[in-house]
């Protein structure tokens, strides 16, 4: 009975909220990034521009793994790589469940998924955003041009690639 008790009691404890542990971004990007996705979707959007979103959703859920495996002090080589990588994977798990695999010819380059086309888009841009922020506020003596300037700049990226994007699909 006591151990029952035990297992109650750690697994109440558990769903306790406490303090964040791996914050590489502000979590207002992440909820705008979230919401672009579902309200793209929601009003008939190209599938490509909603995998720009989700790719950028998911490299952000990277970039929080490196943020928690440095906390934890996981270091290894290829690690911020293979993290990234995995992250935006998962767009993979989709596909098993919900999406069928449907590839296209795309600028009579490459054939791919639109939504996977667009999530490898999203996530090569909201890197190159990153170190776009890092780079200016390193030139800026470590302080940001204005506020929010780490929030705005990714997601006036993202607006202008996936508005660009439309009309090449």
């Amino acid at each position: 009975m006591k151990s029952v008790f035990k297992k109650v009691l750690g697994g109440a404890l558990a769903m306790l909220p406490t303090a964040a542990v791996a914050n590489p971004a502000c979590p207002i990007c992440t909820i705008a990034i979230g919401a672009g996705v579902g309200v793209a979707e929601s009003l008939g959007v190209p599938s490509v521009v909603v995998g720009i979103w989700a790719g950028a959703l998911l490299t952000l859920l990277g970039y929080w793994m490196i943020k928690f495996f440095d906390k934890r002090g996981w270091k290894f080589w290829g690690r911020d790589v293979l993290l990234i990588g995995v992250s935006v994977a998962m767009i993979g798990f989709a596909y098993v469940g919900d999406l069928q695999y449907t590839p296209q010819e795309i600028w009579s380059v490459i054939y791919l998924d639109p939504i996977l086309f667009g999530a490898l888009l999203g996530m090569v841009v909201l890197i190159v955003v990153e170190k776009l922020y890092e780079w200016m506020k390193r030139k800026n003596g470590g302080h940001a041009h204005f506020p929010f300037e780490r929030v705005v700049l990714p997601v006036v990226a993202l607006a202008l690639v996936s508005w660009g994007i439309c009309y090449c699909f």
